[in-house]
């Protein structure tokens, strides 16, 4: 049965079959729920601490 993973950006829940996977040079696997969260990420390098509309900003706050 496929597993809900959580996105590596903003911590929000993915379904199966949705998001984007992105695999870095090194073999790291991350998982994006939008391409909100991957841009910000990967073309940006936005740290999402300082977002206000992401998810895992608000639990460490």
């Amino acid at each position: 049965m496929p597993r809900v993973v959580t996105c590596t950006f903003c911590g929000q829940p993915i379904k199966p079959g949705q998001g984007i996977m992105y695999v870095r040079l090194d073999g790291t696997v991350e998982r994006y729920c939008s391409s909100k969260c991957f841009k910000s990420a990967v073309k940006y390098h936005r740290n999402p601490r300082r977002l206000a509309w992401v998810r895992k900003a608000k639990a460490q706050a």
